[in-house]
C-alpha cells in the first residue's frame, strides 16, 4: 500500500523525563523491558560507574575487591560500590558501559553518564575517558556529582576546592577532545531555607561557570543508612521533607547558579529525585512525587529542563520497582509505577512532535538525539477497534514507532512489530484518524564519526514503508 508521509521533527519536552538504571543498590535493566512497562522513551537514562584507575584492585568492584572487611556503611570502601567504569587510559571499549549506552541510544534515549573519578588522575585519562565518549552523541557527563558532601571516596582524597578545580580541569579537557558531551555539576545548592548562598559556594562557585548544565541531588524523604539498618522512628540515618520545600530550595539554588553566573541562565536538571518508601511507605511515596510534579506543572516560569527519577529497580525502596529477591533478574512493581507513568504521559513531560510538509521515499531521516530528531509520519484511519494492527518490514533499519502516545522498538533484525498494545488500555469506539511516527535511532546505538557531522547526528536511509495489517474482524467468527 502507498501511504502518504510527513516530515516530523522531535523536539525537547517543557520539562524532561530522565531515569536511572542501576547503581550501587541495583542491577542495569535492558531498555526493551523499561520500555515495555513505561510505554515510551525517557529524554535520558542515567547510568552509575566509577573510575579508580589509580588503586590497584580497580576495576574490581568495591563489593568484591573488599569483600574481606568490615562495612558499616554504604559508603565505607575505598571507592564506590558502582559498576567499574572499564574504559579509560588501559581499559577496554567492550564491557557493559559501552554495552549499556548503545543499548540506550538504540531505543532513541540519550546517555547521561554519572562518574566518580579519582581526582589525583592524570591528564591522559581525561583524555581517554573523552575518545571513549565520542561516538555516543549528545551525551550528558557528570562529573563527581554530589561534590559537597562528605561521602564519596573522592571527597576523602581531595579538599573541595581541590575537587572543584578537578571538575573544571576534566570539563575542560573532555569537552576540547569530545564537544559532543556536555558536562553537569552536581553540587548542593541551597540547603539551608534561611541561606541565601549555596552550600561550599567559594569553592565551588568554578563549577557553576564550567558546566553547561546546572544539577542538584534532592530526596524529599531518604534512608541513607540502607542496606546496614532499618529505618525507624528517632533513627539518624534517615529524613523526610515536604515536597513544597524541596521545589523551593531547588529553585532557589537555579536561582543562585544564575546569580553566580553574572545573570545568564543554564539548563537545570535534577540528576536523582524521589521519595525513599523506606520512609514514606508505598502510599505516601506516590503523593510526595505527585505533588511535586504537579508543582513542576503549575509553575508559570519554565525554569526546570529535566528530573531524573532514581531508579528504574532498586533492591531498596527507591525504585518503580523493588528487586525481587527470591528472583534477583525480576522485579516487583511498586505503587509509584502507577504515578510515574501518569505523569511521564503527561504534557508536561512529552517531547513535542510537529509535522514539516509532505516528502516521498526514499528520504533519510537525522537522529540527533532525543532531542533534536526527524522522523515520518504516516497517516491511518481506523474505522473502528482493530483486531490485528501489525506492521511488516522489508529492511533492516532500527527504529522507533510511536502510536496512540505508545512506543515500540524495532531492532534491525525484527521484521513484524505489533501495535495492538496501543489499544489495550485505550480503546477505540468511533471512527479515529492517527499517526505511526517513526524515527531512527543508530541501529548499533553509536554514531558514524566518518561522516561529516557524524560526532553530532547520525542517518538512516528509508527507501521502503512497512506494510500494514489491519483487520477488524477475529481470523475466526465467535462461536454460536
Amino acid at each position: 500500500m502507498n501511504f502518504p508521509t510527513h516530515r516530523i521533527h522531535m523536539g525537547p519536552a517543557r520539562c524532561a523525563a530522565d531515569l536511572t538504571d542501576g547503581s550501587e543498590r541495583g542491577e542495569y535493566v535492558p531498555q526493551d523491558y523499561i520500555l515495555q512497562t513505561l510505554g515510551r522513551p525517557m529524554r535520558s537514562v542515567n547510568l552509575m560507574y566509577c573510575y579508580y584507575p589509580l588503586d590497584k584492585t580497580f576495576p574490581l568492584r568495591a563489593r568484591y575487591a573488599f569483600a574481606d572487611q568490615q562495612i558499616k556503611s554504604q559508603w565505607d570502601t575505598p571507592y564506590e560500590d558502582y559498576f567499574p567504569y572499564t574504559g579509560g587510559l588501559i581499559g577496554s571499549r567492550d564491557g557493559d558501559v559501552f554495552q549499556q549506552m548503545q543499548d540506550i541510544r538504540r531505543h532513541g534515549q540519550d546517555v547521561t553518564l554519572t562518574l566518580v573519578i579519582d581526582p589525583n588522575v592524570p591528564d591522559e585519562h581525561l583524555v581517554a575517558i573523552a575518545e571513549d565518549l565520542k561516538p555516543y552523541g549528545r551525551l550528558l557527563l557528570r562529573i563527581n556529582h554530589e561534590a559537597t558532601g562528605d561521602w564519596f571516596a573522592f571527597n576523602k582524597r581531595a579538599d573541595y576546592a581541590e575537587i572543584a578545580q578537578f571538575f573544571v580541569r576534566a570539563s575542560n579537557i573532555i569537552r576540547a577532545h569530545a564537544p559532543n558531551v556536555q558536562i553537569i555539576t552536581c553540587i548542593g545548592g541551597i540547603e539551608d531555607p534561611d541561606s541565601e548562598t549555596m552550600v561550599k559556594e567559594a569553592e565551588f562557585e568554578c563549577t557553576v561557570l564550567a558546566a553547561d548544565i546546572w544539577s542538584v541531588d534532592k530526596y524529599m524523604a531518604l534512608h541513607w543508612g540502607w542496606p546496614y539498618d532499618i529505618a525507624q522512628k528517632g533513627g539518624i540515618t534517615h529524613n523526610r521533607h515536604h515536597y513544597q520545600d524541596v521545589y523551593d530550595l531547588t529553585k532557589r539554588s537555579f536561582r543562585r547558579f544564575t546569580a553566580l553566573n553574572h545573570g545568564e541562565t543554564k539548563p537545570m536538571v535534577m540528576s536523582e529525585f524521589n521519595a525513599d518508601g523506606d520512609v514514606t511507605g508505598p502510599f505516601e511515596q506516590c503523593d510526595m512525587v505527585d505533588g511535586f510534579f504537579q508543582l513542576v506543572k503549575d509553575d508559570p516560569e519554565n525554569w526546570l529542563t529535566a528530573i531524573n527519577f532514581y531508579q528504574f529497580r532498586d533492591r531498596g525502596r527507591l525504585g518503580l520497582e523493588t528487586e525481587n529477591p527470591n528472583h534477583p533478574q525480576s522485579g516487583i512493581p511498586q505503587p509509584v509505577m502507577k504515578t510515574f507513568k501518569k505523569w511521564i504521559h503527561d504534557p508536561l513531560f512529552l517531547p513535542e512532535i510537529i509535522e514539516c510538509g509532505e516528502t516521498a521515499l526514499p528520504v533519510t531521516l537525522r537522529w540527533g538525539g532525543a532531542e533534536d530528531a526527524e522522523g515520518l509520519a504516516i497517516p491511518v484511519r481506523l474505522e473502528k477497534l482493530p483486531h490485528f494492527f501489525e506492521l511488516y518490514f522489508k529492511d533492516d533499519n532500527n527504529y522507533m514507532i510511536e502510536c496512540r502516545g505508545r512506543w515500540f522498538y524495532k531492532a534491525p533484525d525484527t521484521k513484524y512489530i505489533d501495535l495492538m498494545p496501543a489499544f489495550f488500555d485505550q480503546r477505540v469506539t468511533e471512527p479515529l484518524d492517527l499517526r505511526l511516527r517513526i524515527f531512527a535511532p543508530p541501529a548499533s546505538g553509536m554514531n558514524d564519526l566518518d561522516c561529516p557531522d557524524g560526532l553530532m547526528n547520525s542517518y538512516t536511509t528509508i527507501t521502503k514503508l512497512p506494510e500494514i495489517r489491519l483487520a477488524y474482524a477475529p481470523v475466526e467468527p465467535a462461536c454460536e
